[in-house]
C-alpha cells in the first residue's frame, strides 16, 4: 500500500506543477497579446503553439469574444484553478488516507 500511496502522492505533484506552468503560459500569452508581438519571435511562436490548442477548443465551443476582448484564457485560468483545488488535493488526500 506504501507504493501506491507513493505513487498517488507523485502523480498529484507532477499535476500539480504541469498545471501550474500551462497556466503560467496561458497569463504570458495574454500579457505578450497586449502588444504587436514579432510573430516570428521564437518565443511568441513557442507561447502561440503550446496553447493555441486549448484556446482554440474552448473558442469552438463557447464563443466568448466580447467587443474584440477574448475571454476564454480567463476560462482555461479557471479551469486549471479548479483543477488545481480539486483534483491534486482529492489525490494528495486519498493518498494520505491509504
Amino acid at each position: 500500500m506504501a507504493v501506491l500511496r507513493f505513487f498517488l502522492e507523485a502523480v498529484a505533484s507532477v499535476l500539480d506543477a504541469a498545471l501550474w506552468l500551462y497556466m503560467l503560459l496561458i497569463i504570458a500569452r495574454a500579457v505578450v497579446s497586449w502588444v504587436n508581438p514579432d510573430p516570428y519571435n521564437p518565443i511568441v511562436q513557442f507561447l502561440y503553439k503550446v496553447t493555441e490548442p486549448v484556446l482554440r477548443y474552448l473558442r469552438r465551443r463557447l464563443p466568448l469574444v466580447f467587443d474584440g476582448v477574448d475571454l476564454t484564457p480567463l476560462v482555461v485560468l479557471a479551469i486549471i484553478m479548479f483543477l488545481r483545488y480539486f483534483l491534486v488535493r482529492t489525490l494528495m488526500h486519498y493518498a494520505a488516507t491509504l
